[in-house]
């Protein structure tokens, strides 16, 4: 994050953490657990909590001590890893100058920028970040990840990873997944072909040109209709129209890009929100980041996005309500895509005509003319179907990397499958080099990409429902409580499949997003000229300079500084 306090350094981050796990593996606390849970007498709130400690317990108690010497091992090499590459100097060479930009201003101007040989300079590096990991470190990584979890009986890290997470393995989980790849791949190739035949030929499913093909003149037009410096009122507006409270909460934003800053969006939590033992409240201290830049191009609409992305990790994990806080926290057993499906529900929002036509001002106070929605929809609609694949390559690529023999190994071969996995899902190589995917680095996020997929496959799931019950999300004040009631407060006292059954009332599948994918792009435009012309209309009867009431307290920072 390159903060100036020595206490965020990489030394203390490793130490910490070690820290952490060595609490979380302390079997002599598992142990005292299930003494108390064997005692006759407890109540069954008592029992609901400790059951959860012997859950997480299990997660992170590690009976083999040669399992902790690799794990121990493979924290280090992590932290060296993450540090390394916070620490690379990233760009492109521009009309034969080295042009020093991060990963999100080397993929902004792959969406923007008119000149093909600037775009492809920029993906090109992007695809140093591959070269650089696999190169200090990365394959060793690997190695301990995958030693640590056959040792403690897993098929690979993978299994292990997922195993701790959702309850369930990795044969378990690519059943779902393949799913949705054989589902989606038919309407992937017919949306290729549709896509070379409008855009001016097969070069335009080179990996530097699509995304600029799909979004780059529209995403000017757009710009300035997502001023940056809105995205905080629009995104409390929004959330407070829907009855969405974080209780109290306190919360750091640090949303602009800098040099080595750790280059996603990211949400953590130095204080859970629990009921104590009295009975008291205690609200949750968030902290979040994005790497918002106000001078690029589509940065306003990216950064927006990112804000309601982790605004909405922010609002779950204040809203959980159970008695410890190990309900709420945000590592295994906490289902990934329990926890992705708030943010990506809220994110969804952005998208959504209806939105736009309330929240998506100019500085001048301007509402984005619908004719611009109406391009934007049409450049995407067909083509959305990219981002289900693009997302879909992450797991199959981690899936195939830890499947690999331990002596075929290298730094070439683990390229050289990042681009077959690209070329058998996405079709070609992609905009976003797999190994440019920061998620594979950290031992939190890596093995947890199918998290996002499955939460997308919720996010439909849910949109659905509600518009099948209500016909409206954007400014519906029951979204709000049906997300507390429905996913929040449970915490993770309980599986991710089951609080999707409950709350829609069907078991999760791909079908609400393969029919969104499907669906005819002319009756689409219908539907979003109604949404946006009916919420212009309710626009001009309402008074919507009215105070924002979240229920918390917020400091925007940048870094050291507050702003």
């Amino acid at each position: 994050m390159n903060l100036s306090d020595p206490s965020y350094s990489v030394d203390e981050l490793t130490k910490t953490k070690g820290e952490m796990e060595s609490f979380l593996a302390d079997e002599t606390k598992l142990a005292h657990t299930r003494e108390l849970l064997s005692e006759t007498n407890i109540d069954s709130t008592t029992a609901k909590t400790l059951k959860m400690f012997e859950r997480t317990f299990g997660c992170y108690i590690m009976e083999s001590e040669i399992a902790k010497k690799l794990r121990s091992e493979a924290t280090k090499i992590e932290g060296q890893l993450e540090s390394a590459r916070n620490s690379m100097v990233l760009g492109a060479t521009i009309d034969g100058n080295f042009e020093e930009m991060s990963s999100v201003g080397l993929r902004s101007k792959l969406r923007v920028d008119p000149k093909e040989e600037v775009r492809k300079a920029c993906w090109e590096g992007l695809n140093k970040i591959g070269d650089f990991v696999t190169e200090n470190g990365f394959v060793e990584l690997v190695k301990k990840r995958n030693t640590m979890a056959k040792s403690l009986g897993y098929l690979d890290y993978y299994d292990y990873k997922v195993t701790q997470a959702e309850g369930f393995g990795k044969e378990e989980l690519f059943k779902i997944l393949d799913t949705l790849e054989k589902g989606s791949r038919p309407i992937m190739e017919k949306a290729r072909m549709q896509f070379s035949a409008e855009k001016g030929g097969i070069s335009s499913l080179e990996p530097w040109n699509v995304s600029f093909f799909m979004a780059g003149d529209v995403t000017r037009k757009m710009d300035p209709y997502f001023p940056f410096e809105k995205s905080v009122e629009q995104w409390g507006r929004s959330f407070a129209a829907m009855n969405i409270s974080y209780r109290g909460a306190s919360m750091d934003l640090d949303l602009l890009d800098r040099k080595k800053k750790y280059s996603n969006g990211f949400c953590h939590w130095p204080q859970p929100a629990w009921v104590k033992p009295d009975g008291t409240w205690q609200p949750a201290q968030t902290h979040f980041t994005s790497l918002a830049d106000p001078s690029a191009v589509g940065s306003g609409l990216t950064g927006l996005t990112t804000l309601m992305h982790e605004a909405g990790h922010a609002a779950h994990f204040a809203n959980i309500e159970m008695p410890s806080p190990l309900f709420s926290q945000e590592r295994a057993p906490t289902s990934v895509p329990y926890a992705e499906l708030q943010s990506m529900f809220l994110d969804s929002l952005v998208g959504d005509a209806a939105w736009r036509a309330k929240y998506a001002i100019s500085r001048d106070g301007q509402t984005i003319p619908w004719d611009i929605v109406r391009e934007d929809i049409e450049g995407s609609h067909p083509y959305k179907v990219f981002a289900l694949r693009a997302m879909i390559a992450v797991p199959y690529f981690e899936k195939q990397l830890y499947e690999m023999d331990e002596e075929d190994l290298s730094a070439e071969s683990i390229k050289e499958l990042a681009n077959k996995v690209e070329t058998e899902i996405q079709g070609g190589l992609s905009a976003r080099p797999l190994l440019s995917v920061p998620h594979l680095l950290s031992d939190e996020a890596s093995c947890y990409y199918h998290g996002y997929v499955l939460a997308e496959m919720a996010v439909h799931q849910t949109r659905d429902f509600v518009l099948k019950r209500d016909g409206y999300i954007v400014d519906n004040p029951s979204i709000g409580p049906l997300l507390t009631e429905a996913y929040w407060r449970p915490g993770n006292s309980e599986p991710f499949l089951d609080l999707v059954k409950e709350c829609t009332g069907s078991s999760l599948t791909g079908d609400a997003w393969i029919a969104a994918l499907e669906q005819d792009l002319e009756d689409l435009l219908k539907e979003e000229k109604e949404a946006y012309d009916q919420t212009r209309a309710e626009c001009m009867n309402k008074d919507n300079s009215n105070n924002i009431d979240l229920d918390m307290r917020i400091r925007i920072v940048d870094g050291d500084a507050v702003l």
